[in-house]
């Protein structure tokens, strides 16, 4: 599978810093010391509808990351993967009686254009769960070999028991396991089962689904958290620098992902930092296609909003944070680009180099862009209010602005 073309980063006078962000895992900021080559895992979509604002948030969060990384010499190694066989997927593939791949296919691509249309720095990996099956089946065969996975009826379960370090990514207890266990796609009550929690590794072929070779397995498909174990550990390793998503994906997916790799590999741990973004919400509930109450990225633009001001939007508020999206979000971010354009067009300006700085501390420290955000306001203030001298001012704003935060002026 590809991903999408990279827009050019462009280079700036000096250095960046290094990157201290939020750890689910341990509650509090971490300072990351990746080596040259910075490695991060993203969770991507299940392609069964257009990417909407929580999905825009959330892959705006981890695009800061790596430009925070680029900014301080390092290169990135980014991988993120596409659900593209999952419940969802095939039960909105048969409510609106079309094939499953074509709609999988279909969505992708229009994801495909909506990241391009933001800037969002493409992964060098770009997996789907179908073509990982071949590596997923391995490893589901080890995880059962080894004693940490059991048959049930067919199908294959991980025994959360089996690692000692289960629970460490989200900190919950088992009572807010299960719950979320149940409202995010587990089956905690399912008689036979060892432990409730246990996730499938290996769902056995079902009539009219779609099923693959699983070899000793079965057939069948993968469950959920094995597929972007597979696909991580085979383009980054064990201990790579985050791993990261929704807020949601901290409990089941990414705990379960992680006792995973620990089962596999008897290394702690799989992330250095698990990094979660904050949900988007519309009308007062958590933007979700489940609720259907979405605004999407593809519609904005059809509609003919400026792909920077969504941008500008996403990045007015904190990445850890629930926001709403209103019509005034987007306005006061249309606004926001109308003054820096019109800022950064004149032939000269206060000068710029402790701008670039202050937007490189506001990311370092746990990517706040609402600061870097302010920093370049008051910048573009000061040139409409006094104006100022410095020729080159204008286009290093302008650099500095699509290299540290993606927006193209």
């Amino acid at each position: 599978m590809h991903a999408w073309p990279a827009s050019e980063v462009p280079a700036l006078p000096g250095q960046g810093r290094d990157l201290r962000i939020h750890d689910t895992a341990t509650g509090g900021l971490v300072t990351l010391d990746p080596g040259p080559v910075a490695r991060i895992y993203v969770c991507g979509i299940t392609p069964y509808d257009a990417t909407h604002m929580g999905h825009a948030a959330t892959y705006n969060a981890f695009d800061l990351v790596q430009r925070v990384w680029l900014d301080s010499q390092r290169q990135v190694h980014y991988v993120q993967n596409v659900t593209d066989v999952d419940d969802p997927l095939l039960e909105r593939a048969e409510r609106d009686g079309v094939d499953w791949v074509a709609l999988a296919e279909k969505e992708t691509a229009l994801f495909r254009e909506d990241m391009t249309a933001l800037r969002m720095l493409p992964p060098k990996q770009y997996v789907g769960a179908v073509e990982a099956i071949p590596g997923i089946v391995p490893l589901v065969e080890r995880l059962r070999d080894s004693g940490a996975a059991y048959e049930l009826e067919g199908d294959i379960y991980f025994s959360v028991e089996a690692d000692p370090h289960f629970g460490k990514v989200s900190n919950l207890d088992a009572a807010a396991m299960r719950l979320l266990s149940a409202e995010r796609g587990g089956d905690p009550d399912r008689p036979g089962k060892k432990n409730p929690l246990d996730p499938m590794l290996w769902m056995a072929a079902r009539e009219g689904e779609p099923s693959w070779d699983g070899a000793s397995l079965g057939r069948g498909r993968p469950g959920w958290h094995i597929e972007c174990v597979a696909i991580a550990l085979e383009h980054l390793g064990m201990g790579f620098d985050v791993q990261g998503g929704g807020s949601d994906l901290a409990f089941p997916h990414h705990e379960m992902g992680a006792s995973h790799a620990h089962a596999l590999t008897g290394e702690f741990p799989m992330a250095q930092a698990y990094v979660h973004a904050g949900m988007v919400g519309l009308d007062g509930e958590k933007m979700s296609k489940s609720r259907g109450n979405l605004v999407f990225v593809s519609q904005l633009r059809r509609d003919g909003v400026d792909p920077a001001a969504i941008r500008l939007a996403l990045l007015a508020h904190h990445y850890r944070a629930d926001w709403e999206w209103t019509d005034q979000v987007l306005t006061d971010a249309e606004a926001r680009l109308a003054r820096w354009r019109a800022a950064v067009s004149r032939p000269d300006g206060p000068e710029a180099g402790p701008l670039v700085e202050e937007i490189r501390d506001a990311l370092a420290h746990d990517l706040d862009a609402p600061s870097a955000l302010d920093a370049v306001d008051r910048w573009a203030s000061r040139q409409q209010e006094q104006g100022g001298t410095d020729t080159g001012a204008p286009g290093i704003v302008s650099r500095a602005v699509d290299a540290l935060l993606g927006v193209a002026l």
